[in-house]
């Protein structure tokens, strides 16, 4: 089969590329909950992570990142869920919501061991009013075990005590980074998560590698440490970072989601760790950028790009479905300096 990643009638004038051929590349996507909690939604979603899967080797990717939210509600029989904080909760039960995203990341078993961090709404009814989620059934590691067996290193139990994804780690190697770790955490992660990825991170193994932290909650839209009030909560955003981020000379990125809004969809920070080094917390979350019950984020991702030097990262908002048609693939690329920029991790 010929492998496409473009409509072929679609002549793109800025096509996706690396800017150095020696760099490799994560993507980053932000919660799908607002793709997800409508059924013509859905398959917007999924647009999105079969063009990831295409541009496999264009962009050299090493595997994808998600912000969690990856549902409206986790456990809800009611078609749309209950009214939560006056919001719309979509027209979709639960059962369908965690059917809908586990068809899209279907297009990435075999392709990537992607790793997906939880959020809020992935555990209870609506929101985490308790630590249930169905993240572990939907996400065993069966469905992709040829990929996610030869990356995974360490998890840890969830809160009901299962073995599950929502607490891991993944190694990657690089010609020139060396050993990556990519360690994913549970929503508002527990004392004991903290720990475990603490002492992870400081090890013998994985002392000199850089290491990059996945979890869905830690800084707002203006850049500030949140502090969530769900009552599932343990840690938030400022417990996050002095517990876990500034412990560890060797993490150098933190990936979070959660916040953003009609006007807003990223936001970082530069924050230092016991070492006086320095550790970049990046916030993206498109799913608002059209209204809390719009498209589900305009198919706005995050192409970023580990240059050769070892320490820099350049970052790139891009939307596959704006370029998807001639009419609106000028709008294909954010460049303004919120969502075009570099991060030099060192």
């Amino acid at each position: 089969m010929k492998k496409q990643s473009n409509p072929p009638s679609i002549k793109l004038r800025e096509p996706p590329a690396l800017e150095n051929q020696d760099s490799f590349s994560l993507i980053l996507l932000g919660d799908p909950q607002t793709y997800i909690k409508f059924d013509f939604n859905q398959p917007l979603f999924e647009y999105l992570t079969a063009w990831v899967a295409a541009h496999r080797e264009p962009l050299n990717i090493k595997t994808v990142l998600c912000t969690g939210d990856l549902v409206e509600q986790n456990d809800n029989l009611v078609c749309g869920g209950q009214i939560y904080k006056g919001g719309t909760c979509g027209n979709q039960p639960s059962s369908l919501q965690w059917a809908a995203v586990s068809k899209a990341f279907a297009r990435l078993d075999g392709v990537y061991p992607y790793i997906l961090a939880t959020g809020n709404h992935d555990y209870g009814y609506d929101s985490s009013e308790n630590r249930f989620t169905r993240f572990a059934e939907v996400f065993d590691i069966s469905r992709n075990h040829r990929l996610w067996g030869r990356h995974l290193v360490s998890t840890f139990p969830n809160a009901c005590g299962r073995a599950s994804l929502e607490n891991a780690a993944f190694e990657f190697s690089d010609k020139n980074w060396g050993k990556i770790l990519i360690v994913a955490l549970e929503f508002s992660p527990r004392d004991e998560v903290l720990n475990w990825a603490k002492n992870l991170c400081l090890s013998k193994r994985f002392a000199d590698c850089k290491v990059i932290v996945l979890t869905h909650s830690i800084i707002d839209g203006n850049g500030d440490y949140l502090k969530d009030n769900y009552a599932s909560v343990t840690n938030s955003g400022a417990d996050i970072h002095k517990k876990l981020l500034s412990q560890c000379p060797n993490i150098k990125l933190a990936l979070c989601g959660h916040a953003g809004g009609p006007s807003c969809m990223g936001a970082r920070r530069t924050d230092k760790n016991v070492a006086g080094g320095n550790v970049e917390i990046v916030m993206f979350n498109p799913q608002a950028i059209s209204g809390w019950d719009g498209n589900g984020g305009d198919g706005w991702l995050r192409i970023l790009e580990f240059k050769p030097d070892a320490k820099t990262v350049s970052v790139r908002t891009y939307s596959p479905i704006f370029a998807f048609s001639k009419k609106t693939e000028h709008l294909c690329w954010d460049n303004s300096s919120a969502h075009k920029f570099e991060l030099v991790l060192e």
